[in-house]
């Protein structure tokens, strides 16, 4: 039998801005079949073992003829597959989809049109551009400007299209911003109306240049402007002084790496989106139950004889969440501990703790494991036992001072630190392509294997291609690692923690705009 396919507007590269049913066909796609202008983020919610197909043109050269994908969504809906051509923007707007689609029919095979929002509308507000507006044009055209200039004349009447609606809109004409200007003018559009090229808008590469049709060629050439980019002709233009949000944000133009286990980056994610950001989710590790026979052994033990602690000391969220996974596994009873004082480094751990309704002694000073000793050091007695659940790569540091100390101490590996499995062809792209501007490290295990993982995709030299990006870590001990492995970070925000992060990376891109602008 065979498969179905949709047709899906990714829309116009910011990943969220994505329809909820365009989502809905990835994340049930077996194959994906995606062209560049689609954000590589949404690639990342294919269910596990879907097939990836790249089909992107470029400019100058493309990697799979038109017709060829056209069969090749046929091939792959015959298999019994369910497939998901993704297109950039909306794919009925010079998307060629009519052309796959009619290949489909005439195999019989079922289709759905998944409409996205189209970069036409979208990109140019992104850079403070409303395509109409009551005061400066009521009326819209979407003109194809990638055409050769005797194919531009065949197919548009510009003695038509030049004065019909107050704005118009070229899409792909970059390389042909000379021509398009010529005629717009030839045609009785005045030299100096407002014209603005909005390039990779709604993504962390947005670049906007505005000029008139008379010196808009001009401008493209000296700055080098190159595609993929939107074209707005009109009045409307002069609303971007007035209008323009994209810019103001705290962490505009930066694109940058979020190494954290996929359950544990959505804060980090979400708040570099929010400040104007893009994130790109590069998962370097996971956290697992402890797989050990004789470790999960130790567990059980440790957590049978709760009520002989004095002292509890969780060194992060991850510890508290699978010490609570072990107690509901063994169904022991938390009220055991009435005797222990919980102590947490950090806030998040605290918090971690008080969303299960315990309240932690949380550290006012340092926050890592130096931090405990400096805080609670004077009421550590000899003698006293101490509960120490932690992941399987956490340092010694802290067990071995506790037991200079004279305290009994209890490790227990609560739970195990992986490598993904997963390589990522499009980071690496980014990378030699100098499009990615930071990377953030919340623990050494980040550190170690984000660099293990690139050159386990054949990256000779990782650390060559991190020497202009920004190195961001969480606290010092994951900075030292850092500079073990041969980085430089660049970034430590003076309190270890998300938040602390995001601020200081905010920092970092004030400084970035005040040095270019001077």
């Amino acid at each position: 039998m065979a498969g179905k396919v949709y047709l899906v507007g990714a829309g116009p590269g910011d990943a969220k801005l994505i329809t909820v049913k365009g989502l809905e066909c990835i994340r049930k796609a077996d194959v994906l079949v995606y062209d560049r202008l689609a954000s590589p983020r949404l690639l990342k919610w294919m269910k596990p073992g879907g097939e990836k197909i790249y089909v992107g043109k470029l400019s100058d050269r493309h990697t799979m003829k038109q017709e060829d994908i056209n069969q090749l969504l046929v091939d792959l809906a015959l298999e019994g597959k369910t497939v998901v051509r993704l297109k950039g923007g909306d794919p009925v707007i010079f998307g060629r989809v009519g052309e796959e689609a009619e290949l489909l029919r005439r195999h019989g095979i079922y289709y759905e049109i998944v409409p996205g929002i189209t970069s036409a509308i979208s990109v140019p507000a992104y850079a403070g551009i409303p395509v109409t507006h009551r005061e400066a044009s009521s009326s819209l055209s979407i003109i194809t400007g990638h055409e050769s200039p005797d194919k531009l004349d065949h197919s548009i009447q510009w003695d038509k299209v030049t004065n019909a609606t107050g704005t118009l809109v070229f899409l792909m004409g970059v390389a042909k911003i000379g021509y398009i200007s010529a005629q717009l003018m030839k045609h009785g559009r005045p030299p100096e109306t407002p014209v603005a090229l909005v390039r990779w808008g709604t993504r962390a590469d947005q670049e906007t240049l505005t000029g008139t049709l008379a010196d808009i060629e001009a401008k493209v050439l000296a700055a080098d402007f190159q595609p993929p980019a939107v074209i707005v002709v009109g009045d409307v233009v002069l609303q971007r002084e007035h209008l323009m949000w994209a810019e103001a944000m705290p962490l505009f133009g930066k694109r940058i790496v979020v190494t954290r286990a996929r359950a544990q980056a959505s804060e980090l994610v979400d708040r570099i989106e929010e400040l104007g950001g893009e994130p790109y989710e590069f998962p370097v590790i996971e956290t697992v139950m402890q797989r050990d026979a004789d470790k999960q052994a130790e567990i059980f033990a440790a957590l049978g004889g709760l009520a002989s602690y004095d002292w509890v000391f969780f060194t992060s969220p991850n510890g508290v969440d699978f010490f609570m996974r072990h107690l509901t596994q063994l169904k022991a009873d938390i009220r055991a501990l009435h005797g222990a004082r919980l102590c947490a480094v950090g806030p998040g751990t605290a918090a971690a703790l008080a969303e299960r309704g315990l309240i932690a002694e949380e550290l006012p000073g340092r926050f890592q494991a130096e931090g405990l000793i400096e805080t609670f050091g004077p009421e550590l007695k000899p003698g006293q036992k101490v509960l120490l659940p932690r992941g399987d790569l956490a340092r010694d540091w802290l067990p071995a001072k506790l037991r200079e100390l004279g305290l009994g101490v209890t490790e227990i590996d609560t739970y195990e630190t992986v490598v993904t499995g997963e390589d990522d062809i499009e980071l690496v792209k980014l990378l030699e392509e100098k499009r990615i501007h930071a990377v953030t490290f919340t623990s050494s295990s980040t550190v170690r294997n984000f660099l293990g993982i690139l050159n386990r995709m054949g990256l000779e030299d990782p650390l060559a291609l991190l020497k202009d990006v920004k190195i961001a870590c969480i606290g010092p001990v994951t900075e030292q690692t850092a500079v073990e492995a041969g980085l430089t970070p660049g970034l430590l925000p003076a309190e270890a923690t998300i938040e602390g992060l995001v601020q200081e990376l905010c920092r970092w891109n004030e400084t970035t705009r005040l040095h270019d602008i001077n």
